[in-house]
């Protein structure tokens, strides 16, 4: 039931927003907020798709986008296949992206990802985890997080790339 309320919840946030914005800026959050910029990222610990261990503490060296999104969430399906196009470019100098899928069932996820040819690991997130995150009321929402684990920027809703390339090129 909670996880149904988050998602209504979810789904409004993100029709609210999208309808007043187009692209996203980062967005820093109040000092002491969980999430903040320059903060250490939340660990979290999950099982991907595949069945393995994913922890963003063995991510460490790399720089990280951490995407919180969901199958049927319009800008979410636009920003993927970005993504896996940077994972592409960036790998070999350190980038690694992670998804986290708020959706309430693998099923959609994993046929989404083949779909998708998603090239990095996809875990299922919970409310738990998007609250330790500091809330995440709509998708997407991705983090850049730093090599040594901090959060570089935070962006709300569909990010032009070119801005996510330049943040990631900084941290290289």
């Amino acid at each position: 039931m909670k996880r149904k309320v988050f998602v209504a919840v979810a789904i409004l946030a993100s029709g609210a927003y999208l309808a007043t914005r187009h692209w996203s800026r980062p967005v820093e959050l109040a000092r002491g907020d969980i999430g903040a910029i320059h903060s250490f990222a939340p660990q979290l610990s999950l099982t991907d798709l595949s069945g393995q261990k994913l922890e963003l503490s063995s991510y460490r060296g790399k720089v990280v986008i951490l995407d919180f999104w969901a199958t049927w969430c319009e800008p979410c399906r636009t920003e993927i296949p970005r993504f896996v196009d940077l994972q592409n470019k960036y790998r070999n100098q350190g980038l690694q992206i992670i998804g986290i899928s708020l959706d309430d069932d693998p099923k959609p996820v994993r046929g989404f990802y083949q779909q998708f040819k998603m090239n990095y690991p996809v875990a299922i997130g919970d409310a738990n985890l998007a609250e330790r995150y500091g809330g995440i009321l709509g998708l997407p929402i991705n983090f850049v997080i730093d090599r040594e684990g901090r959060i570089h920027a935070k962006h709300v809703g569909e990010v032009d790339i070119s801005l996510i390339e330049q943040e990631i090129n900084s941290l290289f």
